[in-house]
């Protein structure tokens, strides 16, 4: 297969977009195709729906180039050889498990158009056995193709760099030509040399979310540890540096505070438990509902420190919140502890102001009832205290001595440990870090 194959990308979200960008910019044509048509139109016009830094740039080069289209008719995708699925698998809203219409419709709104020999390569995170299944219904719908599945393991902040320089590359296939496909379609990476797992489908599925419940388990042992260090007087950022310099155990994603959100880590290990129980493997897993819980549970801890360092009643407080996303250089609200937090403090009668560097359009679009601040100090502007609760360079840079004249109290809560302690306590701030007894 020469380099001038045709893809798809089904469903162009987050995952989608930047898919179809990075493909296009290894010279590929690519087809994006979404129902919603005002996110086309978006898309056509090389803009983002969302925030994601450098693929703004990039999307715009490659609409410029003509490589890069997108539409919302799926006829359009009749002459592509390779199809990627790329749509959302929410959680469920009746129970833990992940919602697979739109997988399981993308699949079906492809099938009448695949041409011979086409592959359709899911990108989507599902439930193990998921892809047998649709592989078993796209051979009764085309059985002209074949299906395999490559879990992608982007980091919002910094997707472009994740699918061009990814730190492996997994397929999960049922025979030798998908496989060839697929290196085909990722020679350039592999040319870096990319490591390449080839597995069989179930394989597949279940390495994205092993890998994001082993990431969820190991936030919420730091914050497990954070509370033992405040009940005995310990720092926990000094412990995560000891233990992080053990490689065996790493000091990436060991930094207590409260806890993982966002749209993957918290549905996928939801998730996960689901489907353990339904193939009778339910005692696996049981640890990952702890996981869950310790996670929450990081969000009510600083819920109960506001109220100590305040009062039981918060309704005669203004409390400034620093970060609405559920982590920095993303626009992403979606189960945002930060975002959390606010909410259930404004609904015990706080004045709560949020300001994010990104976030604010999507987090008023899903708590109209919040108060925003355009900027830093309109935020903290009267404000019996400030939470640090997204670790936004914005925020670790910002000068203590100037934002002490703004409020009213100088009281902080870093609910990330990201600030510099001494530097805000040298200014006269009363300052309270999770797990870092005072």
């Amino acid at each position: 297969m020469s380099m001038k194959s045709t893809l798809s990308v089904i469903g162009c979200g987050y995952l989608g977009a930047t898919h179809a960008a990075c493909m296009s910019s290894l010279g590929f044509t690519v087809i994006g195709v979404d129902t919603d048509p005002v996110k086309v139109a978006m898309l056509s016009r090389g803009e983002l729906p969302f925030y994601e830094p450098g693929l703004d740039t990039l999307l715009a080069q490659e609409i410029r180039t003509g490589r890069l289209t997108f539409t919302t008719d799926f006829s359009a995708i009749a002459d592509a050889d390779i199809h990627f699925i790329c749509v959302g698998t929410p959680q469920s809203k009746d129970g833990l498990a992940a919602d697979l219409t739109y997988v399981k419709s993308a699949v079906t709104a492809v099938a009448p158009h695949l041409k011979e020999g086409a592959l359709v390569v899911g990108k989507s995170t599902v439930p193990v056995g998921t892809a047998q299944s649709l592989r078993e219904e796209l051979a009764q719908l085309a059985p002209q193709a074949d299906l395999a599945w490559n879990p992608e393991f982007l980091r919002e902040g910094f997707a472009v760099e994740d699918t061009l320089t990814p730190n492996r590359l997994v397929v999960g296939v049922a025979n030798d030509r998908a496989e060839q496909i697929l290196k085909d379609v990722y020679a350039p990476i592999l040319a870096l040399g990319t490591p390449w797992i080839r597995a069989d489908l179930p394989t597949a599925e279940l390495v994205k979310v092993a890998a994001n419940s082993f990431l969820a388990t190991k936030i919420s042992f730091i914050n497990a540890m954070a509370e033992v260090c405040e009940a005995a007087g310990g720092d926990v950022t000094v412990l995560a540096k000891a233990i992080g310099y053990d490689p065996r155990i790493g000091s990436r994603f060991l930094q207590a505070g409260i806890g993982f959100g966002g749209g993957c880590l918290p549905k996928d290990i939801r998730a996960f438990m689901a489907r353990a129980e339904e193939l009778g493997a339910k005692q696996a897993l049981e640890f990952l509902r702890e996981i869950d819980a310790i996670n929450l549970r990081a969000r009510q801890r600083v819920i109960d420190v506001v109220r100590s360092d305040l009062s039981e009643d918060l309704t005669q407080y203004t409390i400034a919140v620093l970060g609405a996303t559920f982590k920095p250089d993303s626009d992403d609200v979606r189960d945002s502890p930060a975002l959390d937090i606010a909410v259930q403090l404004h609904a015990a009668g706080a004045t709560v102001v949020v300001h994010d560097p990104k976030g604010i359009e999507p987090a008023r679009k899903r708590f109209p009832t919040l108060t925003f601040a355009e900027s830093v100090s309109d935020c903290v502007r009267g404000a019996d205290l400030i939470l640090h609760l997204t670790e936004w360079k914005e925020y670790r840079d910002l000068d203590p001595l100037v934002i002490g004249k703004l409020v009213k109290n100088k009281m902080i809560i870093d609910g990330r440990n990201a600030l510099d302690r001494e530097l805000w306590r040298s200014a006269g701030w009363k300052f309270h870090a999770l797990g870092r007894s005072d």
